[in-house]
């Protein structure tokens, strides 16, 4: 297979993570975290950054496997 990089596949990897992050912080809502630090607010913009990092992430698991 080819070796180059296909920018709109990347992007439609990361848009499908970015989706699945809005869909859990929507099922979810408001989450936060707790420790001897005290306690922090976690909004859904993190977690659909994240999601956008998972779904780039099985691109590149894909682009290994495929090569």
């Amino acid at each position: 297979m080819s070796n180059k990089n296909n920018g709109a596949e990347a992007a439609g990897y990361a848009a499908t993570g970015a989706a699945g992050g809005w869909g859990l912080a929507a099922v979810v809502g408001n989450m936060g975290l707790a420790g001897a630090f005290g306690g922090i607010a976690i909004g859904a913009a993190p977690v659909i950054a994240a999601g956008a990092v998972v779904g780039l992430a099985a691109y590149g698991i894909k682009k290994a496997l495929d090569d």
